[in-house]
């Protein structure tokens, strides 16, 4: 075999392992800021530990694209498997400020809706080295499918605390036997790495290769989309939970069944925007969905009733994400692929470092009497960013619609 080759079973590990690390995240980014509030952290002490867990993904995502070549992809996604174990075993254990705000930065929680972190660059690399330039779309639609449909599920089991409440256990104590249940899945994200062909010589030598020829294209959409991840700080999962708790008093079963249907709803605008993208291109479908689940947001901030809230809020989950499937394969597309891991941690760094300052500024503005001010603020500046992207971007077209528009069309 052609060790150049990436070996065909690498793809479904990493949507498996995708779907594994989306399942913990379910039901971590709920039940922790929970768990901290009857602790008796503070929501500015919450948006904290978001701002922390942020800001640590942008320096492991840069430390990865130092220590690729050295080490290989292989090896770095076992590590970060490794740290997924750490994370739920610390926030098991303890529960001082200190030792869980270090947890939070060097583990892999991730506060967010989004798929951010050390490990996302590597995958987007390795999966995008196998798979052609007409199917790379739909591959990354595959693979982000994959992860909301098990974040939606692992929202289900958020609502476990409460549950398990008749039968004699603690609330506090039912959230850290989940924690331990995200350090299993970690175990189990390790093994499913360790499966990956061990020789990906062609991607790992690659990580090596520094921008060229694309530097202009990578930092203009690096900046851009940093400019959409500070906006999405502002309402990042763990908060709009607690915004949700402590506006409404919803409940922690009611959290649980709501963000389940938050992700089913993500997880299908997936392949609903691959297929729209071959229509009206990946920069169209970007804005065009993302502006009206802006609108929705600001909306849901102005609204006192929680069925009309809830209403705007799923209407946004259903059209907020279509642009992820869409943004991974716009990047790996539109740079030479020797650049494309470069070009994948390049714009995964700063995403994280911006959306790393927002979180405790929206935890502070929680405890104003507006306390709907950071769904504003995220909604106003994600619009912002949408029409700066359109104007930026629009004649930049990936290969699959520079052939479409040149082709010929066919007699009727």
């Amino acid at each position: 075999m052609d060790e150049n080759v990436t070996e065909p079973a690498s793809p479904i590990l990493l949507y498996a392992a995708r779907a594994v690390r989306g399942f913990g995240d379910g039901f971590a980014v709920i039940i922790l800021p929970v768990y901290l509030a009857a602790i008796d952290f503070t929501a500015a002490q919450i948006g904290f530990v978001a701002a922390a867990a942020l800001l640590g993904s942008a320096l492991m995502t840069l430390a990865v694209a130092v220590l690729a070549p050295r080490f290989g992809l292989r090896d770095l996604l076992v590590i970060g498997g490794v740290l997924m174990v750490a994370t739920g075993v610390v926030l098991a254990q303890s529960d001082h400020i200190a030792i869980i705000l270090a947890a939070a930065f060097i583990g892999t929680f991730n506060p967010s809706s989004g798929d951010i972190g050390m490990l996302v660059p590597l995958e987007h690399a390795a999966l995008a080295e196998s798979i052609s330039d007409d199917a790379r779309t739909r591959a990354f639609a595959r693979y982000s499918l994959a992860g909301a449909i098990a974040t939606a599920g692992g929202a289900l089991v958020a609502a476990t605390p409460a549950l398990v409440a008749s039968i004699g256990i603690g609330s506090i104590e039912a959230f850290r036997l989940l924690f331990w249940f995200y350090a299993a899945l970690g175990a189990a994200v390790t093994a499913l790495y360790w499966r990956l062909p061990r020789h990906q010589p062609h991607a790992a030598k690659t990580l090596a290769v520094p921008l060229g020829p694309s530097r202009g294209i990578v930092f203009k959409l690096a900046a851009l989309f940093s400019l959409d991840a500070f906006a999405g700080g502002f309402i990042v999962q763990s908060l709009l939970a607690l915004w949700l708790f402590e506006r409404f008093d919803l409940s922690l079963a009611a959290a649980s069944l709501f963000f389940f249907w938050s992700n089913v709803l993500t997880a299908f605008s997936y392949p609903v925007a691959a297929r729209l993208s071959k229509h009206i291109g990946l920069v169209n479908t970007m804005v065009f969905t993302h502006i009206p689940s802006s609108i929705c947001l600001i909306l849901a901030a102005f609204s006192s009733d929680l069925t009309v809230t809830l209403t705007l809020l799923l209407v946004r989950s259903a059209l907020s994400q279509m642009d992820v499937p869409t943004r991974t394969s716009y990047v790996m597309a539109v740079v030479t692929p020797a650049e494309r891991p470069a070009a994948a941690s390049f714009t995964a760094v700063p995403r994280s470092l911006a959306s790393s300052f927002s979180p405790a500024l929206a935890g502070a503005l929680l405890t104003n009497p507006y306390s709907g001010l950071p769904l504003v603020i995220c909604g106003s500046l994600k619009i912002i960013y949408d029409l700066a992207l359109l104007f930026a971007f629009r004649h930049i077209k990936p290969p699959e619609e520079q052939t479409a528009s040149i082709a010929p069309k066919t007699p009727a």
